[in-house]
C-alpha cells in the first residue's frame, strides 16, 4: 500500500545517507565448461542482442500464458513499460535465456544466484519451464528451485 511504500522511500534515503550500499544481484550459468555471469541490468555480455531478443519473444510469449509482471516490484518512479523492462533486467532471467539459447532443447538448465529469487522471476521461470518444456533449476540464498510443467519444487514458498 502507499504508505509501505512512503517508508521504503524512506528506509533507501537513509541508507544513501549512511553510505550503505545494496548488493547487486547476480546470477551465474555454466554452458560448455565455461561460467557465464549476469548482473542486473548487464548489457555487456557478447551475446546480448541474442539475449534481448530471446527475452522479448519469450515475454510476450509467457504474457499470453498467463504471466503478469509484477510492476509493484520495481520501486524507482518511472512508466509503466521501463517498469517491465527492469524486470525483464533481472539478472536469472538473463542467466535462464543465455541458457535456452545456448544448450540443446531439452537440456536442463541450471542457474545460480546470490540473492533470493523474486516473486516476478519466480512467476516468470515457472511459466517458461512450461512453454521451453525444459527443467530450469535455480539455487538461490535461501533453497533450490525446480521448475517443471509450470510448477515449481518449493510449492511457491520462497
Amino acid at each position: 500500500n502507499a504508505c509501505m511504500w512512503k517508508d521504503a522511500e524512506k528506509i533507501e534515503e537513509l541508507r544513501k545517507c549512511a553510505g550503505a550500499w545494496k548488493k547487486p544481484g547476480r546470477a551465474w550459468i555454466e554452458v560448455n565448461n565455461k561460467v557465464h555471469e549476469f548482473v542486473v541490468g548487464d548489457k555487456n555480455h557478447p551475446q546480448r542482442d541474442e539475449i534481448d531478443a530471446k527475452l522479448k519473444m519469450l515475454n510476450k510469449q509467457i504474457k499470453e500464458g498467463g504471466y503478469m509482471p509484477q510492476l509493484d516490484l520495481v520501486l524507482q518512479p518511472m512508466p509503466d513499460d521501463g517498469k517491465e523492462d527492469a524486470l525483464c533486467g533481472h539478472c536469472e532471467k538473463l542467466a535462464i535465456v543465455f541458457g535456452l539459447i545456448s544448450t540443446p532443447k531439452g537440456t536442463t538448465i541450471r542457474a545460480t544466484k546470490n540473492l533470493r529469487v523474486c516473486t516476478d522471476c519466480h512467476d516468470a521461470t515457472k511459466i517458461i519451464s512450461k512453454m521451453e518444456k525444459r527443467e530450469i533449476i535455480v539455487r538461490d540464498t535461501y533453497r533450490i528451485h525446480h521448475f517443471k510443467g509450470g510448477v515449481c519444487s518449493c510449492g511457491d514458498y520462497y
